[in-house]
């Protein structure tokens, strides 16, 4: 069964998280600061399916060293290495900061990947939509928030 209860709490958590970030990164819009409306909320659906797929996994495999639970070194490893890689994506250019909503979307892609690669399958998809609703549905709204001040 593609949606079971655990799925749908899941997918209900990534909501939540996407609300909450859009939230905080639409004041932070509204300021005209660097990152805003989506990065935020890339970053924080990124963050709540790491840390879903983390607790589940921890359930769902055993570890490799026999004790109950997986081994969380692997998760722990990508967080850190796509944080490295997305912190090259970031420049200065002039007044303004490039590359904040590319560096936040290839670290929610990596959690995507990792979810994946851990057979959640649903919940990669159903976060996949997630992210590009924010990337492609929140651009008309920014410009807007944009043009507002000016």
């Amino acid at each position: 069964m593609l949606l079971d209860p655990l799925t749908l709490q899941i997918i209900s958590r990534l909501t939540v998280a996407a609300v909450l970030g859009m939230l905080i990164g639409f004041e932070r819009e509204w300021r005209g600061k660097p990152a805003g409306l989506r990065t935020y909320m890339l970053v924080t659906i990124g963050a709540a399916l790491f840390t879903t797929v983390s607790i589940d996994v921890y359930h769902l495999f055993p570890s490799v060293n026999g004790v109950s639970g997986y081994d969380y070194h692997l998760i722990a490893n990508i967080v850190v290495g796509i944080g490295f890689l997305g912190g090259g994506l970031i420049m200065q250019k002039g007044e303004h900061l490039e590359g904040l909503t590319t560096a936040a979307g290839l670290w929610v892609a990596a959690a995507i990947g990792m979810a994946t690669g851990f057979g959640f399958f649903a919940i990669a998809t159903y976060t996949t939509i997630l992210v590009l609703l924010v990337l492609f549905g929140l651009r008309p709204f920014e410009n807007y928030i944009h043009n507002d001040m000016q």
